[in-house]
């Protein structure tokens, strides 16, 4: 008897038999093709140490050897010439495929740190689906005392179909838990950020125009206090000129008197 992937006796069976009804044929029911693991090593392309162990590591996880990418051109800025080694990928088809993934499902995705669920922002518009694993010690497969680094890697579920819906119910039948739609909670939460925001701005210019207010009677109020000791200076500067006129008189008289 043949050994057969636990996920390719469901697609075969109860994936397809969910599905088929929303076509005309059985043959239209959307297929995963290929799952590709692609890992950049960054500033690491330099050490072959590092590269190796990258290569290793995938090569444990996918259960294939990994392929070591090389640059395609010079780029002066990144120090990179024309064939040095730049990362590592794997493409599988086929059980491995079904394998991983089934791996993949079970073990790898319960041990990502704070996993809240797949992002279905991830789909390319043409029914292809990627995300990333910040740490590849999520893969049981791989041993935390061994590794040297801590790195990442994306990996593209690729489907032969061309809508991203037809795609994403593909992948959740397989098991992929991806988040709910919270398109209502969002526009909810929207409304209530705007109207806080509107409250917010009608309590700013209350508040202005009260100050506003206060400032013009505090103005008055300078004003008024400046017109009383303007006629209050100008009442003294006469009373000052009157008494001055009197001197004045006086001593007229006492001069008359004496003459």
């Amino acid at each position: 008897m043949e050994y057969t992937p636990n996920l390719r006796t469901m697609y075969s069976g109860q994936i397809t038999n969910n599905l088929k009804g929303n076509y005309k044929s059985v043959m239209q029911v959307p297929k995963l093709i290929k799952i590709c693991l692609n890992q950049g090593l960054g500033s690491a392309s330099s050490d072959k140490k590092q590269i190796e162990a990258a290569q290793q590591e995938m090569t444990i996880i996918t259960g294939q050897k990994a392929l070591i990418t090389k640059a395609t051109k010079d780029i002066s800025n990144f120090k990179l010439r024309k064939g040095m080694p730049v990362g590592v990928m794997v493409t599988l088809r086929g059980d491995r495929m079904y394998e991983f993934l089934e791996r993949f499902i079970t073990s790898t995705l319960p041990r990502v740190r704070d996993f809240q669920g797949l992002e279905p922002k991830g789909f390319d518009g043409r029914g292809n689906f990627t995300m990333g694993i910040k740490e590849q010690i999520a893969f049981p497969e791989i041993s935390i005392d061994k590794i040297n680094k801590i790195t990442g890697m994306d990996i593209t579920f690729v489907t032969d179909s061309d809508s991203d819906s037809e795609a994403l119910i593909l992948l959740k039948e397989f098991g992929l838990p991806f988040k709910k739609d919270n398109s209502r909670k969002e526009e909810r939460k929207e409304q209530l950020e705007k109207k806080a925001l509107e409250e917010r701005r009608e309590l700013e210019e209350e508040a202005k125009k009260e100050m506003s207010g206060e400032d013009n009677e505090e103005n008055n109020v300078k004003s008024e206090d400046v017109i009383e000791e303007n006629s209050m200076n100008d009442q003294s500067t006469s009373t000052e000129s009157e008494i001055e006129d009197n001197n004045q008189d006086l001593s007229e008289e006492t001069d008359k008197s004496e003459s």
